[in-house]
């Protein structure tokens, strides 16, 4: 029998299935070849935030780092027969976040006897003094470890009447770091009378008599109780919570705002014993009393410290070596570039009509610890909340950048807060980076607002105005005490922070200096790669790159394009440090 002849379409399409077949078979060879992953997230949208902050749908994890990302086929060509597949369901992927500025030896600490209070009026907070003092013995005394009077709704500390009409017999101390309150109990248990003279304890501009606001100069003079001694292993589980907090919320990574260098030890004792979920970078806090020491005196002192910035490992590092220019701009000591005025003598009980704050040291006494500094490797780094202050800094580094270049040592203005035009480009011209809190202006706008009025509060946090002149913002909390991320004095949530920085509004409502708004990139990118290359880790984090550490957060919403309000309540899905998930929903 013969054959029947075949259609022309018939050979057409048999064609074809043979040109599919070969292009699967090169396809299948191909895959053989791809090195195959621990873990692929496939089905997703990848912010990277690489330079050209590309999205893509899809990531491979290799050990610790990344080992590629791009779309779903090309990823999936990685799936070997160990390979965890995690299907994402449209769910957004960025970079792990990275906490530019905290205190969690101390957050870790404050709530382990009972929880502090947050409270947003006068009336809050006598209440709670009011059921300490009955549930405590008489004579023990009521400490708030951190507490700031021009957050609360009437802009001022309770007066020193109505601190003795709630606690009579207790002690009381309201500690705002850099100026307090007490009451006429804390006085009589320190032994401070009307006889004594101190600038730190304030008087009524009206009696001259003592009124119960206390500087930080002063805090010395209380006579309270020691601090609980605990184990390494007491502290270590402490902060080990602390750091599952900080994983919830997204981050991968933080600074330790300042530390003494024996302070670092519970982190080698956690990191010795696996219990670190974070990637740490230490701030050291200088040790030794700078201002009144020749150059050739701070070069030993500094020698002694041995490390310096960068030493260290992926895990636990050294960071900036650092000190304080000034106090704090919510107990009236940050250092102005003009007076106060005269809210705070309402406010802060000033009665100097010239006071500018208090400044913590000279340019030229600061441009010697800098100068050492600098030719020993470390970053530098201070504490300034005034715009005098800043300047101080500023002033200093360009001392030490005649003689030697401090751009590439990335030094740094904690806080900083008030940028006029002119510190804004020195900051450029040096390569300081501009080391910000965005809660406080969600916390304090108004309040220096009212303070300090409105030509001054257009230079408090000008975020988009730093960013366009070229200047490396990076940005953090100061959290320092409560563990929930949003009611802690100053709160850690980056979603608040970075919320506020889109938004520019206030607790109290208000939108203030909105030409300063950034984009959701451009506030992603200060908690992400900013922060990375402000400890000089941008090389292995900070963005979702082959190569790179495998740090990176699965989030509920897509931050780019969700509704504003959910940015501020966004929820974590997954924390993943290094390939392994340290945090899911």
């Amino acid at each position: 029998m013969t054959k029947k002849s075949r259609s022309p379409l018939s050979r057409t399409l048999d064609s074809l299935k043979l040109i599919l077949l070969s292009a699967l078979l090169v396809l299948a060879a191909c895959s053989a070849k791809k090195e195959p992953a621990d873990t692929v997230f496939f089905n997703g949208k990848i912010v990277t935030v690489d330079s050209a902050f590309t999205i893509a749908q899809a990531v491979a994890i290799k050990g610790d780092r990344f080992l590629t990302v791009g779309a779903d086929e090309e990823i999936l060509a990685h799936v070997g027969a160990q390979t965890r597949k995690v299907d994402l369901q449209g769910r957004t992927v960025i970079p792990g976040l990275i906490e530019a500025h905290a205190h969690p030896e101390t957050a870790a600490l404050s709530e382990l006897e009972e929880p502090l209070p947050n409270p947003r009026t006068v009336g809050q907070l006598l209440e709670w003094i009011r059921q300490q003092a009955a549930a405590k013995p008489e004579g023990e005394w009521i400490i708030h470890s951190k507490f700031f009077a021009t957050r609360l709704k009437e802009l001022r500390p309770p007066t020193l009447a109505e601190l003795d009409a709630v606690a009579p017999d207790h002690p009381v101390f309201l500690d705002g770091s850099f100026g307090g309150t007490i009451n006429s109990a804390a006085m009589r248990a320190s032994g401070i009378t009307e006889k004594t003279k101190h600038p730190g304890l304030l008087r009524s501009a009206k009696t001259g008599k003592l009124n119960g606001k206390i500087r930080y100069n002063a805090f010395h003079l209380l006579k309270k109780p020691g601090e609980r001694k605990l184990s390494s292993e007491e502290y270590a589980q402490a902060l080990k919570k602390m750091f599952s907090l900080y994983n919830r919320v997204g981050f991968t990574s933080f600074t330790s705002g300042a530390l003494l260098p024996e302070e670092t030890e519970i982190y080698y004792y956690m990191k010795e014993r696996g219990m670190l979920t974070i990637r740490a970078c230490l701030n050291i806090q200088v040790p030794f009393p700078f201002k009144e020491m020749s150059l050739d005196e701070i070069r030993r002192e500094v020698a002694a410290l041995g490390e310096s910035t960068g030493s260290g490992d992926e895990w636990l590092r050294i960071g900036a070596l650092k000190t304080l220019m000034d106090g704090g701009i919510l107990t009236g000591t940050a250092y102005l570039r003009e007076p106060w005025g005269p809210k705070a003598r309402e406010i802060f009980g000033v009665v100097d009509p010239g006071y500018r704050g208090i400044p913590a040291a000279t340019a030229e006494q600061f441009a010697r610890l800098v100068q050492a500094g600098a030719e020993a490797g470390w970053k530098m780094a201070a504490h300034a909340t005034g715009g005098g202050a800043t300047d101080l800094i500023l002033d200093a580094y360009e001392i030490v950048n005649q003689n030697l270049a401090i751009r590439p040592l990335r030094f740094s203005i904690i806080h900083g807060n008030f940028y006029n035009k002119q510190a804004i480009q020195r900051c450029r011209t040096l390569g300081v980076i501009a080391d910000s809190q965005p809660a406080w202006f969600y916390k304090d706008a108004d309040a220096m607002y009212y303070i300090l009025g409105k030509k001054r509060v257009l230079t408090f946090h000008p975020y988009l105005s730093l960013i366009k002149a070229g200047v490396t913002v990076s940005a953090g909390s100061d959290h320092m005490v409560i563990l929930d991320d949003k009611e802690s004095i100053n709160p850690y949530s980056p979603w608040l922070a970075m919320w506020t920085m889109v938004t520019r509004q206030t607790e109290r409502s208000p939108i203030i200096a909105p030409e300063e708004a950034l984009t959701r990139k451009e506030a992603l990118q200060c908690y992400t790669i900013n922060n990375a290359y402000s400890t000089f880790e941008e090389d292995i984090k900070g963005s979702i790159e082959p190569g790179k550490l495998a740090d990176m957060v699965v989030l509920e919403h897509d931050l780019l394009t969700c509704p504003v309000q959910q940015l501020r309540d966004m929820k974590v899905i997954m924390t993943i440090v290094g390939g392994n998930v340290v945090y899911e929903m």
